[in-house]
């Protein structure tokens, strides 16, 4: 494939996605039916400064220090092997003019998908909650059975409204225990996602210009984004799976600890 054609595709993917890196590039052009090797195309994309470089962390939205009451930690050694078994939340910020604004995020920890975001002018619990809103009507109560929804200690989800709405929908309620970030993993991951990915990137006139374009970035995100953790499947196609995906992760040299796993709804 000569390597104009390589660098228009290049180009066509990082129109929706800006920041997608070499390795879900190369699963992309390859399913697409651009054949071409990982050694060629990191090789076109260092030729052409077009590698992605990790982006900085970002700040801690939570505050714990408070005297509402923290649930345990139900999903520490579990897998979850099919969709809506599992939502995780968390809160990430955006700057609009200069001022911050913050999205909340609800992810279903098996296809990756998110399934409920609100963009709001403070830390208060009113973005959490229209979050948390949209989720539960996004998903029929029959897909619900079960579900477990993992957060942070933040007040946000501590507070009577939030927890409320959790109960009146028979959603469990689990928290992280001890602040350590890998406690709720995929949620900082999408954090992550989305800040280096699109929004650090970009800048907004106004606060619904930036309500606009991050629901045309979720759109992207939910339908286009493959996932190495879940076998390069969108969350999309993921979500219309069940059983165990393929990691597609880099190998580690250090050995995985054994995990317990959650079936599917089908076996419960």
């Amino acid at each position: 494939m000569e390597e104009d054609v390589v660098l228009d595709r290049i180009h066509s993917y990082r129109k929706l996605m800006p920041r997608i890196g070499g390795t879900k590039l190369h699963y992309l052009m390859n399913h697409s039916g651009y054949r071409i090797s990982r050694k060629t195309l990191f090789s076109i994309l260092r030729n052409n400064s077009l590698l992605v470089r990790k982006r900085k962390k970002y700040a801690v939205t939570t505050d714990s220090r408070h005297w509402m009451k923290k649930y345990p930690n139900l999903i520490r050694g579990f897998d979850f092997e099919s969709p809506n078994l599992l939502w995780v939340s968390d809160i990430t910020y955006i700057k609009v003019k200069g001022e911050f604004a913050y999205l909340s995020l609800i992810t279903d920890a098996y296809s990756h998908k998110v399934v409920g975001y609100c963009l709001y002018h403070t830390l208060e619990s009113e973005g959490t909650i229209m979050a948390l809103q949209m989720a539960i009507d996004a998903t029929p109560e029959n897909k619900r059975i079960g579900l477990i929804h993992h957060s942070d200690r933040g007040s946000q989800y501590c507070c009577k409204e939030y927890v409320k709405l959790l109960k009146n929908n028979y959603i469990r309620i689990s928290m992280t225990e001890h602040g350590d970030p890998y406690e709720n993993a995929v949620a900082e991951r999408m954090n992550g996602i989305l800040k280096a990915e699109w929004l650090d990137m970009e800048e907004y006139t106004d606060f619904l210009q930036a309500k606009e374009r991050i629901s045309q970035i979720i759109n992207i995100y939910n339908q286009a984004r493959p996932h190495a953790s879940c076998n390069m499947l969108t969350p999309m196609e993921a979500e219309r799976h069940r059983g165990k995906l393929k990691k597609r992760w880099r190998k580690r040299k250090h050995e995985q600890k054994e995990i317990k796993t959650i079936p599917s709804r089908t076996d419960l």
